[in-house]
């Protein structure tokens, strides 16, 4: 696969590169928060939004998983919270006449920052078998559409139904059931692209895929680890939780790739200092780990931890916990005992001395917590990973006290929420006995295709319809031109969006675009004006209520869409088995909570507590009671083999990342600030010595290849070369556009996630002159 960048992409002339930001937000945040909402919005528009995202009686933010604090401030968004709310509420429409000008072959080459621009979806559209064009369509005919062609499939594991982390709990929830009706557990969704390997190694350690900490676990904590995460940029707001925490007297460690300005300092835009004093230091340790080095350099602090105990027997280890909780120490221990110093030094790149002086760190902390995010879970031995940042916390107790735990951080709203309400191609029987008990019909058994497997199935043609509740899966997903070709070869593609994206631009045979409400906006059925509920990273569940006007009176609603589907689809199969009042779950959403009620574990007594003003905090079993819902019924230390990532001479090891102006396959301009980028994306960032060895200058033009065994090479053309002070051997460029050199057998063992952060390539000179 040969790509370029895009073609409003493609020009140097305008793009500058400057020195790297040393602290986040400041007046910067908030100048680059306000200018895009005023510009587009005006200020009566984004006063009101501004002042409601992530308040009680507000809107959830459409942006990261971040909880909230219980004392909320005025403003309680970041800057690309604010961002992500003026992309969605944006007056900015796509009116008919750009369907008759503008082919589908004439967007093939936009990027998605362009197809963003163009501003809001507002009437349903379908593209015809052999046409180029999408051309509108009502409501009852798009929804006949899809039900004509689920009910023509000779198994309905020949349709897929994709989530994006976007979707509410309601809407999830009616989704899963409209799926697991119809006969299918194929839904893939995000998830299986992030926090996979999260969800695969901690249920299988601690009985629970999800963070064993609360929000005001970070201010009690006395040492916070951030690895493989870069909040400055995707999730802002914790940068005032760890400002929080060195105030009360944390110390951060930032175990990373590259140096993060977030991590570095952080100037609150909140406070008075951070306009007029100097930013607040927050890392006190940069661990430079090289690309795949995380899970050696887990187990080098594990075995210094475990010589500390032998020193002073009894005075290091929380032996209490470990006899009443834990399994696997003794073996974990002897397989620790024999890691290979010069195999973690190959590994990791980093010195013996920085590792014993993050030992000495987690040694002298009570309470400690571990965060991670894709940083970690994108690599071959991912699951392994996380398993090792579990073993590290458990010989000292560091799971279910105050101040202490592992937390993975979200990088999607309501991501965790979707899989609590059965997205998931694997749910357990315990959730589909529920299910089937509540609606009187037996859900599939069969595990169904999570999103790597689903663009096999499709690239094979057994998947011959295929629906997606929000998302970007084909700018998101590996293999771009893979995934591409697959989704071509389907019958029909379905999105449900708020805006366009590169999924609306390459479909299967015939297409449908379903606009749909934005969280800003009321949602107004039979019943009256209804609100959603969404969980963010820390297992709380609150409402989300809109207060903006529909763009148009031509979209719907996310929920009332699939349960509109279903509806029709049913109707046409004529399932008697299937007895589901999904009009009475448009009318009034409260009907759909009384199911969630009954069906999912812990949510009892939805509506009510939905109701709250501070919602609720879901079951956590590590957490609360240190009851771990494991094969043994006990914490799992676990023994896992190293297995360093070898790269061959002349070769670098790439890492996809997402600039600052860009939330997922959202890119909201041009500029990566923080890193010193402006006015472009077509970037390779290289360290200055392996630029100089590899024989390249600062600022060529480059061919990127990537190798993998047996396959032919892919390549992204005409990238410019950023000398960056990133690991020695390392080298990043942004997702989505770099997804091309990810081949998609490129996986984390056990989770399937792909895996973005330890790719091979080869540098060569540009084949062609800039274009201009």
């Amino acid at each position: 696969m040969t790509r370029r960048p895009p073609e409003d992409d493609r020009s140097d002339a305008e793009m500058t590169v400057g020195e790297p930001k040393r602290y986040a937000a400041g007046i910067g945040g908030v100048y680059h928060s306000m200018k895009p909402a005023l510009t587009e919005m005006g200020p009566v528009r984004t006063a009101r939004l501004m002042t409601r995202i992530n308040h009680k009686d507000g809107f959830d933010c459409m942006s990261c998983a971040w909880p909230d604090p219980g004392k909320r401030k005025v403003a309680e968004f970041c800057e690309n919270g604010a961002k992500a709310v003026t992309w969605e509420a944006t007056p900015l429409v796509v009116e008919r006449d750009f369907w008759r000008t503008h082919p589908l072959s004439s967007l093939e080459d936009k990027s998605e920052y362009w197809l963003g621009q163009q501003g809001r979806l507002t009437e349903p559209v379908y593209k015809a078998a052999g046409s180029d064009h999408y051309e509108p369509i009502g409501w009852d005919r798009a929804y006949e559409v899809v039900a004509e062609h689920l009910a023509a499939l000779d198994d309905p594991n020949e349709a897929a139904f994709y989530t994006s982390g976007r979707a509410s709990n309601e809407a999830a929830f009616v989704y899963q059931l409209f799926a697991r009706a119809f006969g299918t557990n194929n839904l893939p969704d995000c998830s299986n692209m992030c926090h996979e390997s999260t969800g695969t190694a901690m249920s299988q350690t601690l009985g629970l895929g999800k963070s064993t900490v609360s929000y005001d676990d970070f201010a009690r904590a006395d040492l916070i680890v951030v690895m493989g995460q870069n909040p400055g940029t995707n999730h802002p707001r914790m940068l005032t939780a760890l400002a929080e925490a060195k105030e009360h007297g944390a110390q951060i460690v930032a175990v990373n790739t590259l140096p993060e300005a977030g991590l570095i300092g952080y100037k609150d835009p909140q406070k008075v200092r951070g306009y007029l004093g100097k930013a607040t230091a927050l890392a006190d340790q940069f661990v430079q780990v090289r690309l795949g080095g995380d899970m050696a350099l887990l187990q080098a602090v594990s075995q210094r931890v475990l010589a500390a105990e032998a020193a002073a027997p009894g005075t290091v280890l929380d032996h209490g916990f470990l006899d009443a909780h834990c399994d696997g120490f003794a073996a974990f221990a002897e397989h620790i005992a024999d890691v290979d110093e010069h195999e973690v030094a190959r590994a990791t790149a980093v010195p013996a001395t920085e590792i014993d002086e993050l030992a000495r760190r987690y040694l002298a902390a009570d309470r400690v917590i571990i965060c991670w995010a894709m940083g970690i879970t994108q690599h071959r031995k991912s699951v392994d990973t996380v398993k090792e940042i579990v073993n590290l916390l458990l010989l000292r107790g560091n799971i279910g006290k105050p101040g202490a735990g592992a937390s993975p951080i979200r990088g999607h709203s309501n991501v965790q929420g979707d899989r609590t309400m059965g997205v998931w191609e694997k749910m357990p029987d315990a959730f589909l006995d529920a299910l089937g008990a509540e609606f009187g019909f037996a859900p599939p058994r069969d595990h169904g295709y999570d999103a790597v497997n689903g663009i096999r199935a499709l690239a094979q043609g057994r998947l011959k319809v295929w629906i997606a509740l929000g998302g970007n899966l084909l700018g998101a997903i590996s293999d771009t031109g893979l995934a591409e070709t697959a989704m071509r070869r389907t019958r029909l593609s379905v999105q449900l969006s708020t805006k366009l994206n590169r999924s609306h631009v390459v479909t299967g045979e015939e297409a449908l675009i379903l606009p749909v409400l934005g969280r800003t906006e009321v949602d107004l059925q039979k019943s009256g004006p209804q609100y959603v509920t969404v969980e963010d990273s820390v297992c709380a569940v609150h409402a989300s209520h809109g207060w903006l006007p529909p763009i148009s009176p031509d979209v719907r609603s996310e929920t009332a869409i699939v349960a509109g589907l279903a509806r029709a689809t049913f109707a046409a199969l004529d399932r008697p088995d299937v007895d589901v009042d999904w009009q009475a779950m448009i009318d009034d959403y409260d009907v759909i909570r009384e199911h969630i009620a009954r069906v999912v574990p812990g949510c009892a007594d939805y509506n009510a507590k939905t109701r709250r003003r501070d919602g609720f905090v879901l079951p956590n079993g590590p957490r609360d009671e240190r009851r771990f819902d494991t094969a043994t019924g006990r914490a799992r230390i676990t023994v896992n083999h190293l297995e360093p990532v070898r790269c061959p001479p002349g070769r670098l090891l790439l890492q996809t990342m997402r600039s600052h102006d860009q939330f997922n396959t959202t890119v909201y301009s041009l500029n990566d600030r923080y890193r010193g980028i402006k006015k472009g994306r077509s970037v390779v960032f290289v360290h200055p010595d392996d630029l100089a060895e590899l024989g390249f200058s600062d600022g060529q033009r480059v061919d990127v290849f990537s190798e993998w065994p047996g396959q032919p090479d892919r390549v992204l053309r005409g990238l410019r070369t950023v000398a960056y002070p990133t690991a020695r051997g390392c080298a990043a460029a942004y997702f989505p556009e770099a997804n091309v050199l990810v081949p998609l057998d490129s996986v984390a063992l056990e989770s399937n996630t792909p895996a973005s952060k330890a790719v091979v390539i080869r540098l060569e000179p540009a084949s062609d002159p800039a274009p201009t």
